[in-house]
């Protein structure tokens, strides 16, 4: 009873790291389907993308460049399909979805706490 409960435990222990260890953004495509190069190339600029670089990675294309927005991407793209896994903004602070305002645009609030010169006070109830 002891040795199969054991062999339960030491099975779902190396099941357990195994699923750990699986990347969601892998991709899994047969190099004999992967599309050419060049396919992602038109593929980006049909986004209206700036390339830098194409590489592969983790069984993917990975695309280094700029969007049409000028903001730095990297975007992983389905070997097989050209599909995009996932997009990242290497420069996320200046998003436009950020609904962030430009430096000194808006004043800061009439409380003291902002006003050069002063020390900021505590008031503790």
């Amino acid at each position: 009873m002891k040795k199969s409960l054991m062999a339960v435990a030491l099975l779902s222990g190396v099941v357990a790291t195994g699923a750990a260890y699986a990347d969601d953004d892998d991709c899994n495509v047969p190099m004999a389907s992967w599309q050419p190069r060049q396919a992602v190339q038109k593929m980006a600029e049909a986004q209206g993308w700036s390339v830098r670089r194409i590489k592969t990675d983790d069984g993917c294309y990975e695309i280094d460049g700029s969007d049409a927005q000028g903001r730095e991407i990297e975007v992983t793209v389905d070997p097989g399909t050209l599909a995009i896994v996932e997009t990242e903004y290497d420069d996320e602070g200046n998003r436009p979805d950020m609904n962030t305002a430009p430096a000194g645009t808006v004043a800061p609030p009439d409380s003291g706490l902002f006003t050069p010169g002063s020390k900021p006070g505590v008031v503790v109830e």
